[in-house]
């Protein structure tokens, strides 16, 4: 008896592609969101909205953050073709800078440099998404395979120096609240501002690897 085809929609390929499509969709539509809201309230209340950009967009980034952690998973199991180092230490730094510096301490959620590294960051996932989605599905267009392959170059090094601003601003309420330091036993402790600042150190180097190994 001859084997009957399956349909397309049961085809491994197929519904790894309706996966990702939903998947970057979803981002995608995060990020606009988060952008679009942004540019307007930049618009109707100039610097003012910068101060609380947290306020009003943070939920969403982190929610769009915490579900990028998939892309790790992504890749390892080979539905995504990135290299894994470059987007761990890109996704590493996100979650440490949003929730460890920015949402921990309320004092730094005012700062113009969250609105700035906001904004960059959704410079870039808007591009990456967008690019990611249609490719899925088999469209392109010249102006956004560019816009995917070099806006990363010059923006990606703002974003780093945006983070370290950010743990640079946070470290005195770190120091002074005391927040994450601790005491162990055998008369040890953990005192937090030290550990941002070799993390300081850190994102440059990481920012270094990502640079050169491309987004």
């Amino acid at each position: 008896m001859g084997s009957t085809a399956h349909p397309a929609w049961l085809q491994p390929r197929y519904r790894r592609n309706i996966y990702l499509f939903i998947y970057y969709l979803i981002q995608f539509c995060g990020h606009s969101w988060i952008f679009t809201n942004m540019t307007v309230r930049f618009f109707s209340f100039g610097k003012d909205s910068m101060v609380d950009t947290f306020y009003a967009i943070g939920l969403v980034m982190r929610l769009c953050q915490s579900v990028s952690l998939l892309e790790l998973l992504h890749i390892c199991v080979g539905i995504e073709s990135n290299h894994l180092l470059p987007r761990f230490l890109q996704l590493t730094e996100r979650i440490i800078i949003l929730f460890v510096v920015i949402t921990s301490q309320e004092e730094v959620q005012g700062k113009y440099v969250v609105c700035v590294l906001f904004f960059f960051w959704n410079l870039l996932d808007m591009v990456r998404y967008t690019y990611s989605m249609l490719s899925v599905i088999g469209i392109s267009y010249a102006i956004l395979t560019w816009l995917s392959q070099t806006l990363w170059m010059p923006v990606y090094p703002l974003c780093v120096l945006a983070e370290a601003f950010a743990v640079y601003q946070s470290l005195p309420y770190f120091e002074s609240f005391g927040t994450y330091s601790t005491t162990l036993p055998f008369d040890l402790s953990i005192y937090f501002p030290y550990v941002l600042k070799i993390y300081l150190m850190m994102l440059f180097i990481g920012e270094e690897a990502c640079y050169w190994e491309g987004e």
